[in-house]
């Protein structure tokens, strides 16, 4: 019987894994780490057993296709099995990344769960898997042609009758008299005037952005106060959403703007203005431990004046956690090299003018915990019914300023409200996404750490994974522009740096 299908890293990773029996976490991603140190990389085998399973598996890139099935199971069907897997996952992900990978976890799981059910092969070949994950109706195709028709019909329809109420309501007004009653909307005139008049009000309404204007009339009401009166029902309309709990979109929103005001460029931009940004993504365990850290930087030029087209920038690197740096393939690297200098290969040619050029970018990738910026420890414990959760968060690069962070821990569904106990900074509870988040202005070398307390009824495994939000107006890797100057000449260039340092992905798991 086939145990379970995953996708995983050389070092075994589980990347995507679907168990078709069941079996905890922690049991099959123990299996899949014990998976790589099990392999002998003489042999050409392409399965590998232990005491209690057998792994069947195929290497694809940097990743493995793996079956975990029991060790009575028969192997020439798991070897057809293995190479229907591998088939599948190309039909989904154009690179056989980790990335790409995660991004289709779920269409790659709806494809497995076709292959294989309760452990036992399908009869059925990749058109069959593509055809049950589309899940594609001829009825459905049918019943929505017929349903735009009618919609089409109904818009129509509703045109030719405020077009005709429309005229008969001029008609009524130049003859001086009340507009007609149409059939069904009233039995005497003055009723179906009345009726007819506030029906050619609302189809009129709906119908003013296709209406061509009408021309000025120097008395009379101005439509101008129509449009007024409109942009009020708006504002009523988000007054009434508000008072039934949406306060959290416009905070949210205002959030957003704060983070806009944090990373908006400066006033003023030079002729030689420079973009230097950093995106960091890191993956933390909940017991301590970094897993993964990446953080990958660029400095992008522009230069909006043709006569500072032929420039070099002197770049100061006092990283020393051992960055890997890379020049655009048109920037000169020996001179980069020996004098931290990015300038062309060609000194008689010129940059572009007017467009963000990438000149140098680089690259950290470490599990060195003294590298993480900002540490986060949650410690949920139970007592009782309910969970005592404590959290706490530290700065480890005191030469950062991180603004508008918000620490998001998840909360069980249909429990109400957490009970706060102490907290630094402020929170909002987001019933929708059953969200706490804990938010902080400034996270810097005068408040560097800070602890929130909570209880609510739960699990300790309920509140995890913690994700972490911020930005940045300072870098993580200590690289800066410090002078720009001419290549003829070497006379200094004024310009302008814009530097920011954003969370891509910011986990404890």
């Amino acid at each position: 019987v086939l145990l379970a299908a995953a996708v995983c890293t050389k070092a075994g990773k589980a990347i995507v894994s679907r168990q078709f029996v069941e079996m905890t976490r922690t049991r099959i991603e123990g299996l899949l780490a014990a998976f790589p140190k099990l392999m002998n990389t003489g042999k050409q085998h392409t399965f590998v057993e232990t005491e209690s399973v057998r792994y069947v598996y195929q290497p694809m890139e940097k990743l493995y296709m793996v079956l975990i099935t029991t060790k009575n199971s028969n192997i020439l069907e798991d070897l057809e099995t293995l190479r229907l897997f591998s088939r599948v996952i190309p039909e989904y992900c154009r690179a056989l990344e980790e990335n790409e990978i995660s991004e289709h976890c779920f269409d790659l799981i709806f494809a497995f769960d076709e292959i294989v059910a309760l452990g036992y092969r399908e009869n059925v070949n990749l058109a069959q898997i593509r055809t049950f994950t589309e899940m594609d109706s001829h009825e459905e195709k049918v019943f929505r042609a017929v349903r735009e028709t009618q919609e089409r019909e109904a818009k129509a329809e509703m045109r030719r009758k405020a077009k005709e109420l429309q005229q008969a309501r001029r008609d009524a007004e130049r003859q001086g008299k009340k507009a007609p009653g149409f059939g069904g909307f009233g039995s005497s005139a003055v009723s179906g005037g009345t009726t007819a008049a506030m029906i050619t009000e609302t189809i009129i309404e709906t119908e003013k952005p296709k209406v061509a204007p009408a021309p000025a009339r120097p008395s009379g009401p101005s439509k101008a106060l129509k449009l007024g009166a409109k942009g009020k029902e708006v504002d009523n309309f988000v007054d009434k959403l508000k008072s039934e709990g949406e306060n959290i979109m416009a905070s949210v929103g205002k959030r957003s703007t704060e983070a806009a005001k944090v990373l908006a460029p400066p006033v003023n931009m030079e002729s030689v203005h420079m973009k230097i940004e950093e995106k960091i993504s890191l993956t933390c365990g909940r017991d301590g431990g970094l897993q993964n850290m990446e953080l990958h930087g660029m400095i992008m030029l522009r230069i909006s004046d043709e006569k500072f087209a032929r420039i070099r920038l002197h770049v100061e690197n006092e990283d020393k956690r051992g960055v890997q740096l890379q020049t655009h393939p048109n920037v000169d690297k020996k001179l980069f090299t020996a004098e931290s200098q990015i300038g062309l290969k060609n000194p008689e040619k010129s940059f572009p003018v007017n467009s963000d050029v990438g000149v140098l970018k680089w690259r950290l990738q470490t599990t060195e915990e003294s590298f993480i910026p900002l540490t986060i420890n949650c410690w949920p414990s139970e007592s009782g019914n309910a969970c005592d959760v404590n959290i706490e968060y530290e700065l480890q690069e005191e030469s950062l300023e991180l603004n508008d962070v918000v620490i998001a821990i998840p909360l069980p569904s249909g429990v109400g409200a957490p009970v706060i106990g102490e907290i630094d900074g402020e929170y909002r509870h987001d019933s929708r996404r059953n969200l706490l988040e804990w938010c902080l202005p400034v996270i810097d070398a005068k408040n560097r750490s800070g602890s929130l307390e909570f209880s609510i009824a739960g699990q300790p495994s309920d509140f995890f994974p913690v994700q972490v939000s911020f930005v940045s107006k300072r870098n993580y890797c200590n690289i800066q522009v410090t002078k720009v100057t001419q290549v003829d000449g070497n006379s200094p260039v004024r310009f302008s740096t814009e530097t920011t340092f954003l969370v891509d992905k910011y986990e404890i798991l």
